[in-house]
């Protein structure tokens, strides 16, 4: 049986079926050494590297026209509220230097 291509001419990836799946090998069994010992040694599913400090997760209660008037202003709101709090804090930083 002639294996389908993976791509059309115009270099396009077709979806892959289930049997291009199975005749699919592990890395390590294709690839050159210089280029396998390049790649990140990471177990299946583990995350890389953050590339930003991670935000914690917490409880917080605001007021409720506080919460209206950021919700309203769609999505992204709580990174507004985030944004506005960093600049109360670096403005609140500077007045405590004086």
């Amino acid at each position: 049986m002639r294996m389908k291509p993976l791509t059309d001419k115009s270099g396009e990836v077709r979806e892959l079926t289930r049997e291009d799946m199975k005749r699919f090998r592990p890395a390590d069994e294709v690839l050159p050494p210089q280029l396998l010992a390049a790649l990140p040694k990471r177990k299946p599913g583990q995350r890389g590297a953050q590339k930003r400090p991670t935000k914690e997760p917490v409880t917080i209660r605001y007021s409720r026209d506080v919460l209206e008037y950021f919700r309203t202003t769609g999505p992204g709101w709580q990174a507004r509220i985030d944004d506005a709090l960093k600049e109360w804090v670096a403005q609140d930083r500077q007045n405590r230097e004086r």
